[in-house]
């Protein structure tokens, strides 16, 4: 018993070597499974969202650009944009027996999108590395539809959003354009960007090693769209505007052309065009020099233009009054080797018909009469040589020449209109003060739901005296081509030499026509400029008055503003803050 005891012994320590051996692994197993699965569970499930899970950006629409009646001038619409893992792709087994292989994807793709099969291998190879590629950008739904059909390994698609302007030309130079990237380029797109672009979002995903979308996990963070913002245009008077600048540029044969329309209580930009323009939808031709938003960026020497400034500085000074007389014998004004003339000796002649003549004499006379600052200070006060502050992107400042002490033909040049240089807005905002009874308002790109505050730079009474005197230039004088059916307009036509690289070009001009309407109660301001006129016509009372005709008469119109009162009623006006531009009657 002993012996056969002694005989299995062995074999019992054997079993209980290998049976705890086996016990013990299976507790280190089981062990080190409950450390992985409940101890270290965070930093596994982080691993492996590390290797599976994606974070992908939720784009945010872009806000609206809209005019002052609601209607769209820029909006996002959405598209897909095909997107490519190049890297998981040439992961993939050859097996060209079976049609299988990095190959065979490519040539699938190729054929889909309609693109040469060595022209696609050639970018994936060069991307071959990389796990992410753009194939094709903001392209309608059938179109990334049909490519997602094919199921090629590593292909995918995502939301983008393309911007859309349904007025295209007519207000590019003020809407202005973005980029692919959807971020502002020019004009308000630019200036507002940050403002329009909105938050973006983002969504988590499992993929699978090859790229494909295995299943969404959820929202992370919503997206927030971008503010809406409502402009001063109406874009009634914007596509009537550029409509009859762009005829007057063809008839004429001009360079480039600009026009601005103010409301003169609230200081709102109605209208804003140029020309050249271009489709904001299709920039596959644009040139450099159709970006120019001119109306803001380009600068003219205003000429005759400035003179109802000239004659309110007199009234203002108190040395004149509404009947005063300027001798202009005999029709020229000698500095030294510097000439002034005029078209004709006029003699004695009051203010009104200085305007009705233009004369550069009468002009040059009271302004030397003057104190020497007195021209500047009142060009100054209505924003000449100052930026007018609207926000857009590379807005001029013009020039506005100061000195300690003046020499007498530079105090005359700047009576009528040379040595300093403004842009179509400035000017605008000019004749608007004049119009406004003296009194100067921002002017603005946004919708004022109320008249500003502002300062009063001339006069309540010299203001209506320099409007009268300048209605007699569209009633009698260059200005007759302004004259608008059942409404009396006051403005001031110029014509100007251009500026060369050798001095004034005597065959190049810049015709110029600054009015306003009705001008017994005045409620809009407006400038055109064209340059550059080529044929027989150049003058500002032919080329650019026949325009603030045409636009003017429309503009009144369309916004429902009375023709002016009966000549015995003309001093009953109403006052601007209680009378919003929608509903004013006129007169």
């Amino acid at each position: 018993m002993n012996i056969e005891n002694s005989v299995h012994t062995p074999g019992k320590w054997r079993f209980r070597f290998v049976y705890g051996v086996a016990l013990l692994l299976f507790l280190i197993a089981g062990g080190r499974l409950f450390y992985l699965t409940v101890v270290d569970k965070d930093f596994l499930q982080n691993q492996g969202e590390i290797r599976a899970v994606r974070t992908e950006a939720i784009p945010a629409t872009r806000g609206m650009i809209l005019d002052r009646r609601g209607e769209p001038l820029a909006v996002s619409t959405p598209t897909w944009t095909i997107i490519a893992n190049p890297r998981a792709l040439w992961k993939l087994p050859r097996d060209p027996s079976l049609n299988i292989g990095p190959e065979q994807e490519i040539k699938r793709l190729a054929e889909v999108m309609g693109v040469g099969r060595a022209w696609l291998q050639e970018r994936f190879e060069a991307n071959k590395t990389r796990s992410f590629m753009y194939l094709r950008r903001q392209i309608p739904p059938h179109e990334a539809d049909a490519i997602m059909a094919a199921n090629v390994v590593g292909v995918s698609k995502t939301k983008e959003y393309k911007r859309f302007y349904p007025a295209g030309e007519v207000a590019s130079h003020v809407v202005g354009f973005t980029n692919i990237d959807d971020k502002g380029q020019e004009g308000i797109e630019l200036a507002y960007d940050k403002a329009l672009e909105g938050q973006p979002g983002r969504r988590s995903y499992v993929k699978d090693l090859t790229g494909n979308i295995i299943r969404g996990i959820g929202v992370e963070e919503a997206e927030h769209p971008g503010e809406n913002i409502e402009l001063s245009i109406d874009l009634r008077l914007q596509y009537l505007a550029y409509r009859e600048l762009k005829a007057a540029v063809t008839e004429h044969r001009a360079t480039s052309a600009s026009a601005v329309i103010l409301d003169v209580k609230t200081g709102e930009v109605l209208a804003m065009v140029n020309q050249p323009s271009y489709n904001p939808n299709d920039r596959s031709k644009l040139e450099y020099e159709e970006l120019r938003n001119r109306a803001v960026i380009d600068l003219f020497e205003p000429g005759s233009t400035m003179k109802p400034f000239t004659i309110s500085a007199a009234l203002m000074s108190g040395q004149y009054s509404t009947e005063s007389t300027i001798n202009t014998a005999p029709g020229y004004l000698r500095f030294g080797r510097f000439t002034i003339r005029d078209a004709a000796n006029y003699g004695v002649i009051d203010f009104e018909k200085l305007l009705i003549k233009s004369s550069n004499v009468g002009a040059s006379k009271i302004a030397l009469s003057l104190p020497q600052d007195a021209v500047w200070n009142i060009d100054y006060e209505l924003g000449i040589g100052s930026p007018v502050g609207i926000g857009f992107p590379g807005e001029a400042t013009g020039v506005l020449p100061s000195h300690p002490k003046w020499h007498p033909s530079e105090i005359a040049t700047l009576s009528y209109g040379y040595g300093l240089s403004v842009s179509t807005l400035q000017l605008a905002q000019a004749y608007m003060v004049l119009a406004n009874d003296g009194y100067r308002v921002p002017v603005t790109m946004f919708k004022q739901d109320a008249p500003p505050a502002g300062k009063q730079v001339i006069p309540k009474d010299v203001a209506r005296s320099v409007v009268k005197m300048m209605e007699a230039v569209v009633q009698r004088g260059s200005g007759k081509a302004a004259q608008i059916p059942g409404y009396r307009v006051a403005g001031k036509t110029g014509t100007v030499h251009k500026v060369g690289s050798k001095g004034y070009e005597y065959d190049q001009y810049i015709a110029m026509f600054a009015g306003v309407a009705p001008a017994t109660n005045p409620r809009l301001a407006m400038v055109v400029m064209i340059n550059d006129p080529k044929g027989r016509e150049y003058y500002g009372g032919e080329v650019a008055a026949p325009v603030f005709s045409r636009v003017m008469e429309g503009a009144l119109t369309t916004l429902n503003i009375y023709p002016d009162l009966p000549e015995g009623l003309r001093e009953v006006r109403l006052e601007p803050k209680k009378v919003p531009y929608q509903v004013v009657q006129g007169g």
